[in-house]
Formats: structure tokens, sequence, C-alpha cells
């Protein structure tokens, strides 16, 4: 790993004119101090090494190039061997690594180093880098900040970045005058005109096996001229294709030598087409026959998805082929003759039984990698779409910890005994990546095959993409595996559910779910499923037609069976039927063993979604801080895995919880970036949350005509309005700015509405918002009954931050008209709670309205003090201060915890103190030791 400002020595290229001079532009574009990027990708032995070199070599500018770290990829090794190549000591590598890992990012640390100089950056085998970098990368080349010239090579069947407005070069085949000058420049000796011709003919123009061949003739050129067989022999190019066999998986690796050997039309001669072409003289290999020889060698039906997915296989269900000619004759390459013969029985049904048994013993040598070779070391980018995603049986070891550019939403995972869905998007050789080729490869295969090449696309899309489109693909992989695999068409379902529910399309939620939409069942969807699946089918689609009666029995089964589970699964889908339910508290616990049991894996990618439902539900919960801190986390982790669907609604819940602290700036910034993203996907779930996290935020600024403008969309129906499971949430918000805002009329209409829906018993905070917005639009002397209502019911639902904002509006009423004095217990009493709670802009709103009524702003109360305090309030005193908890207050005073709380609040809020602590040192400082207060 280096970067150099010059390469020493360099080949000459050939036929690259159109690469380097694409490269040339990009230098110039540094040098005026405009920054963009290349992307370069290519096949094995295509030369994207060399072509960097070249560039580096011939820039006109500063340049380096910075192959990808070896090794295990550790976090950030990356951008630490970038700022390390352009750093002049190791001590300024450091705090340029610090600088691009804090707010500033990469640009920040080559703006410290280089600062004003434009530089040519030549990053080798991208997809090779560790998570962290990657996303650090991805973030620079879209700001687009500096005169930065990135060269960026990848490898073909590897999913490009993601950096728009990118040009997209593939490296495609030599001309054939172009490989006479290739021969010229490798050969040491001179080779007869007939090995040339040969070699000129069996190449086509592949530049990696022109040169390992030509170098292996020029060690004995006599032994090559006099050979009869092919010039280009398999070892020589196992030797060119080295890199890419040994980064798949071994089932994948094992399925690639069943049907390369399989198109042996007479295995004993150990191969048959020749050079580049001869496709038409090979046996046809089935898809069927492939999956039934699979299992002989232990390889499972997923690997052969994966490797069509991928584009290294294609063709029809009766006819699979290699894309690349070469690469089948590579893996041939692997495998000894011995072992040829015996693969190739599993594809002899006479033969097949007495096969299958030596077959399995020698399972691992099927494979690249067998023999003399290193084995195969997992793929650095094994699908995280399928293993770390959770699609149906991923594993906990299938899963690497970071990786990098994960498009997939991390749906559920089923248990490891499940089989595992290995694969990704296709990437052609010397083509952009696309999914539209995948279907068209999968086209003639069998229903299974192409339902979870379907899944793997929807997979993607509803991670980062329309979920729109997510929801449609992932309808189609559902039917396509109805049959042969009803589970995997159960997971295909769920998340085709989810993507509609991020969409706000509750129709399209139940017909996901397995109905015909609102208007009934389709028969026979849901045959061969569990029961508990059928609870929350039938459950989730009675809740969403608005049937709760029918809706509880249901999903209270989900929540009971899967709740207890230890399947992350089975505990998201429990943990949506609580929220559905309405029961936040039971939605935290399921959410939290979700996140205990993820945490126990290697997987990355299902983190952010586990980590997205758990904070969610916090913020149902009233548990604001926690919710921040477990949105952040699943920020960090669907950043460095791609997910941007899933990190706009973690912007979304982080945008929330600060208008709960009164950051109007962190509001700002959260929001805008969630609907940066869920604008452009479809998010209506995050975009409703979004927005109204900013008019939470203006509300609280005192600008309540702005928010209610900005509320009254989300609380309407039809496709301007909000989210239909966040509307009602969102109307006590917007009452209270319309009645500010003089639009009690809309007002009215929505609180009517609310009172429909709070009746129904889904939250158990919303009896006490009603009452509030009652008494906000009651205007009279009803306001007052109807605000002690309110505190009433907020005492029973627990919410703190909810009965501050009653107090806080009662407070209001009351000092309006003026009843100054009654004003000031609820003022207290909501600035000690918004204090509490770090909510900065709403205990400066309680505070000023404290001051006017002329009461006690920021000032500790006087030991003396204590005698304002009711006799119950001095007993509950005196006992917190001698160190009792509210659970032993109750039990000696005969009150409940939740009265306990009540008057330990007021005690707090009439002593103007925050703690018990402090409430102990006030009352030792008065009476001695406090202990008289508690008789």
């Amino acid at each position: 790993m280096r970067g150099a400002s010059r390469v020493a020595a360099a080949p000459r290229l050939y036929d690259r004119a159109s690469e380097l001079a694409a490269v040339a532009e990009l230098s110039a574009r540094a040098a005026e101090g405009k920054g963009a990027v290349l992307l370069l990708t290519g096949g094995p032995g295509t030369g994207r090494t060399a072509l960097l070199d070249q560039a580096v070599r011939h820039s006109r500018i500063r340049a380096h190039r910075v192959a990808a770290p070896g090794g295990n990829r550790v976090p950030w090794s990356g951008v630490r061997a970038l700022v390390s190549a352009l750093a002049p000591t190791p001590s300024a590598a450091r705090r340029a690594l610090r600088a691009a890992r804090g707010p500033g990012g990469v640009p920040g640390a080559l703006a410290a180093l280089c600062p004003g100089t434009p530089l040519l950056l030549c990053l080798d085998d991208h997809h090779l880098w560790d998570a962290h970098s990657r996303t650090a990368l991805d973030a620079a080349w879209r700001a687009n900040t500096g005169p930065w010239a990135w060269v960026v090579s990848f490898a073909a069947y590897h999913r490009p970045p993601d950096v728009p407005g990118a040009r997209l070069l593939s490296l495609g085949r030599l001309s054939r005058e172009g490989a006479r000058n290739l021969l010229d420049d490798v050969c040491r000796v001179p080779l007869s005109a007939s090995f040339r011709t040969r070699l000129l003919d069996e190449a086509a123009g592949h530049p990696g096996v022109l040169t390992v061949t030509a170098a292996r003739a020029c060690a004995d050129p006599e032994d090559a001229d006099g050979s009869s067989g092919p010039v280009t022999d398999d070892a020589s190019l196992a030797e060119v294709y080295r890199g890419l066999l040994d980064s798949l998986p071994a089932e994948c690796g094992r399925v690639l030598a069943l049907v390369a050997v399989a198109g042996e039309p007479h295995p004993g001669t150990g191969r048959s087409d020749r050079g580049a072409g001869g496709p038409d003289t090979l046996r046809p290999v089935g898809a069927d026959a492939v999956l039934a020889a699979a299992r002989a060698v232990r390889a499972s039906p997923e690997a052969l998805d994966r490797l069509v997915a991928d584009g290294l296989l294609r063709g029809t269900r009766e006819a699979l082929r290699f894309d690349d000619p070469f690469l089948r004759r590579a893996v041939l390459g692997t495998v000894p003759p011995s072992r040829r013969r015996e693969l190739y029985a599993l594809f002899s049904p006479p033969e097949a039984a007495k096969g299958r048994g030596a077959a399995a013993r020698t399972a691992h040598a099927a494979g690249p990698g067998a023999g003399t070779s290193p084995a195969p070391r997992r793929s650095p980018v094994a699908s995280a779409e399928s293993a770390s995603a959770g699609l149906p049986g991923a594993s906990a070891e299938s899963a690497p910890a970071d990786v990098p550019g994960t498009p997939a939403a991390a749906g559920p995972a089923r248990d490891a005994g499940h089989r595992s869905v290995r694969f990704r998007a296709p990437a052609g050789v010397g083509a952009p990546a696309g999914e539209a080729r995948a279907a068209e490869d999968v086209r003639g295969l069998p229903g299974v095959v192409r339902g979870r090449a379907e899944l793997a696309r929807g997979l993607a899309a509803l991670g980062d993409g329309p979920v729109g489109d997510a929801h449609q693909v992932l309808l189609l992989a559902a039917s396509l595996l109805r049959e042969g695999a009803p589970e995997e068409a159960s997971d295909a379902r769920f998340h085709a559910m989810e993507a509609a529910w991020a969409a706000g399309d509750p129709e399209a939620c139940a017909i996901a779910l397995g109905g015909a939409g609102f208007g009934g069942e389709r028969p026979g969807s849901l045959s061969g499923v569990d029961a508990v699946e059928r609870d929350f089918r039938d459950g989730m689609c009675a809740a969403l037609a608005v049937r709760l009666a029918e809706a509880r029995a249901p999903l209270a089964r989900v929540v009971a069976r899967d709740g207890a589970s230890d399947e992350p699964r089975r505990l998201l889908r429990a943990g949506a039927a609580a929220l559905v339910l309405g029961d936040a508290p039971a939605a935290v616990r399921v959410h939290a063993r979700a996140l205990a049991t993820m945490r126990g894996t290697t997987g990355a990618a299902l983190l952010p979604r586990v980590l997205e439902h758990l904070a969610y539900a916090e913020l149902r919960a009233g548990q604001h801080e926690r919710a921040a801190a477990h949105a952040r986390e699943g920020l960090r982790t669907a950043e460095c895995t791609g997910q941007r669907n899933a990190a706009a609604h973690q912007h979304a819940v982080l945008a929330l919880a600060a208008s709960v602290r009164g950051d109007a700036a962190a509001v700002m910034e959260h929001a805008g970036r969630a609907l940066g993203t869920a604008r452009a996907h479809g998010l209506v779930q995050a975009t409703t949350l979004a927005e109204w996290a900013v008019a939470r935020a203006e509300l609280a600024g005192g600008l309540a005509a702005q928010a209610a403008a900005r509320l009254a969309p989300l609380v309407g129906r039809g496709p301007r309005g909000g989210h239909f499971a966040l509307r009602m949430l969102v109307v006590p918000c917007f009452v209270e700015a319309a009645c500010a805002a003089g639009r009690e009329a809309e007002a009215g209409r929505a609180a009517e509405e609310f009172a429909v829906w709070a009746a129904l018993g889904l939250d158990p905070q919303a009896p006490g918002q009603l009452a509030r917005c009652r008494a906000l639009l009651a205007g009279g002397g009803d306001s007052a009954d109807w605000y002690r209502e309110a505190m009433r019911q907020h005492e029973e639902s627990g919410s703190d931050f909810e009965r501050a904002r009653t107090l806080l509006a009662y407070g209001k009423w009351l000092r309006r008209r003026r009843r100054l004095v009654e004003a000031r217990g609820p003022l207290s009493d909501a600035l000690v709670t918004f204090e509490r709670a770090a909510a900065g802009v709403w205990a400066d709103q309680a505070r000023a309205e404290l001051r006017a009524t002329g009461g006690p702003v920021g000032r500790r109360a006087a030991p003396g003090a204590v005698g304002e305090l009711t006799p119950q309030q001095q007993r509950i005193a005196g006992l917190v201060a001698a160190g009792a908890t509210n659970h032993e207050i109750a039990d000696r005073l005969s009150l409940s915890p939740r009265t306990v709380d009540h008057h330990l609040r007021n005690v707090f809020a009439r002593l103007g103190v925050r703690s018990r602590v402090e409430l102990s040192g006030l009352l030792s400082r008065g009476s001695g030791d406090g202990r008289r207060l508690d008789r």
C-alpha cells in the first residue's frame, strides 16, 4: 500500500488513448480548481492498475496512486493510506486522519494537507476498501469541493460507487494491432510467427491472458513452439483470474466448478473449448441438474442465484453458460482431472448415485483454490443484501461486519437453519451495473431462482431506492417464490409491506400481506405459513382497515409469541404489532431484545433497521434522549452500509428528538437531510416525521403561524396529506399552533377527528392531549376544567414532556387572565420538567411566563421555603432526604408510586431544586439532618 507522486516505471499501454484522455481532462479540471470523479471498471487482467500507474506517471499536476489496504479491512485504513501518501510526516498524517474522521471529512483533511494544491488521486480496487473509508469518500465525492481529480477503479461484477454525475469507463479488449504491440513489448525473446498467430487468436485481445501466456512462452520458447495443444492453457488462465476466484465464497466456487465440468463433452480430456470462443462445442447444462448436483458437493441453491445475479453465469433454464469463456477455463484450471471426472459423474443419471458419495468427500477440492492452491477466502463483498441484510436464513458467520455500499434494506433474518440467499445486483464485464440485466439473465430459469433474484432487486430498492419500485418488485418475488419456497415468499411479502408502509399506502400494505386490499382476502395466498404469521396478516389487515376490534386479539398473540423469540425476524414482527396496538413499552422491550440479539452476531446491515424501529418506539414512549442515542448509532451503521432510506428515517428521528430539546439548528440539519432522500424515494413516513419536527421547532420558537401552515397538510387526507399512521399523532401540535395563529375553525375540525381516534385507545397519551386541545379551543371558563382533566390524564399516561406542555399552556392561560399567583405553580412545574429534559427553548418559554407573573426564576429556594409545602409534600420530601425510594415511600404512606412521583415533582418545582441530592442538601441545611419531616 503506497502512494507516490510519480511511478518509477510503468508498462506501455495500448488502445487506452480514450481512457488516458479522460484522465488528462480530469486533471485539467482540477488545475482550474474544479473537482470531478472518473470511475474505471474492468475484468481480471484488463489493466486497471497499469492505467492508474500510467496516469500518475504522466500527470501534469501532483498525482498519487493509493492501493487497497491488504489483509483485513480495518476501519479507516483506506483513508489512512490516502493521507499518509500526502502527508510530509507521520504526525501530520495522524492529524489529517483525525480531521477526516471529524465534521470536515476527507475534504477537510485534504485542504489541511495540500491547501489550494490541485491533485490527481488514483484509488485502486475501491471494492476492497473498508466500509468507513468508502463512506467518507462517497461523501467527499458528492460534496465535490476542492481542486481534486479522483480516478477510482473497481473490478467488474461489483457495484460502482454511487457518485452523481461521475463518468464511468469500462476497460475492454485490445484490438488486433494493440495486441501485437503488447506482445512486442512483453516478449523478451522472439516467438515463432505461428505461435504468435495462435496466441493472438486465442487471447482475443485480453491483456492479462496475452501477458501471462507470453511470459510463460518466453521462459521456454522451444516447448511453446512445439506444443500441439492450445497456447492459452488453463493454468495460465487460472493465474489471470486468481483474484476473482479467491474472492468468491467457497460454495460459489463449487457451483462454478460444477457448471464448468458439466459442459465437458469428454471429461477425460480435461478441456473442450480451446480458445476464447467455442461455446457451441460445450454440452448444455441445465439449471435443475446443477441444483441437484450442488447438494452433493455441499453447495446451497442460493450460490447459483448469486452467480446468475452477478452475471458470472448466463443463459436459460435449459442451458447455463459462462458469461466469460476464459473464466470457465480458469475454473477448470483449479480442478484436477480426477476431480473433474467425479463431478462429471453427477450429471450422468446411471452413475449419479455412485458418484455423489465421492463428490461429497471431495467437495472442498471442487472449487477454485483446490489442490495446492490457497483455500478460497470469503468475498470482501459477500452480499450484505443477503447475510447481513437479513434475507431468509442469514447466519451470523456469513455476514462481514463492515460491508460497504450495501444497498439492501436490512430486513428480518431467519434462523441459521434456513437457507441463505447470496446475490448482489449484477455488473457485467465492461458494462455498467444494472438490475435490468439480472432480469434478462434469469428469465428462463426456475421460478425459485427468478424469485430470489427479484427479491434481491427489491431489497436493493428498499434500502436505497424508490420504495414504490421496491414494493412492486417484492410482490413479483413473492409470487415467484410462493410455490417452491413459501417461507421466502412470506419474507418477500413482509418486505413489500414495509415498502408500502414507508410510502404511506395502507391498501398496498394490505395487498402485500396477502389480502386483496381492503375488499377481502386473496385465496390461497398464505398457504404453508405458520399460525403466528397468519395472526400478523389478519391483525394488520384489520388495523389498516380501521377494524380495531378484530385486530387486537391476533396482534396481541403475535406480541406474546414472537416477542419472546430470539430470532430478529420474529422480534421485528412482534415490535411492529405492538406499535400498531399502541403498546409503546412493549414495542421498546421487544425491539431492545432484537437489538441485543443482533449485537450478538457479526452482521452489520440489519442493525439500521433494528435501531430505526427501536428509536421510533422510544419516541412513542416519550424516551426522547434514548431514541436520539439509538438513532445516532443507526445512522452511522446505515451510512456505512449504504442504506440511504434507513439513514433518512434516522435523520427524521433525530430531528424530532432535537425539536424536544429546542435545538433549532439540529432540527433543520437533520430534517433537511431526511427530506433530501425521502422526497426522492417516496418515503412519506420519513417526510412526515421531518416536517413535524420542523413545525414543532417553529412553534417552540414562537412562529405559530408558520408551524400551523406546515402542519395543516400533514393532518389532512389525500395525496398531499401526511403518513396515514402519523396523521393523528401530529394533530395536538397542529391544534396548538392553529389556535395561536387564529385558525380555530381548522383546529376544531382536526380536534373532532382526533377525539374519534383517541377513543380507540391506541395511544395512552391521546386522552391528555385531547383534553389540552379542548382547553385551547374552549377559550372561556371551561378551559380550566379541561386543563385539569388533561393533567389528570397525563398523570396516568406518564408522559413528562406532554404534561409539561399542558402545564405551560395552562400557566399561560392563567396569566393572561391576571391570575398570577395561580399561574406560578403550573409554570414552575413546567420549567423544572423542561430543564430536566434539556428542552432549552421550551424552558425559556416557561421561564419568561413565570417571570411575567412575578414568580422566582432561577433562584434556589431558602430552607424556610420548606414550610410552604403541604404536610404530605413535607413528609415525602423528608423521606427522600432520608434516602427512601418512591416505592418505599408509597408503601410507608399507603400511596401509589405514581402519586409519590407527582408530589415529588411539585416539591422540586416549589423549592427550585432539580434532583434528590439537592433536595437532601436543602433540607439538611434547614433542619440538621432533615429527618423531622418524615414523621
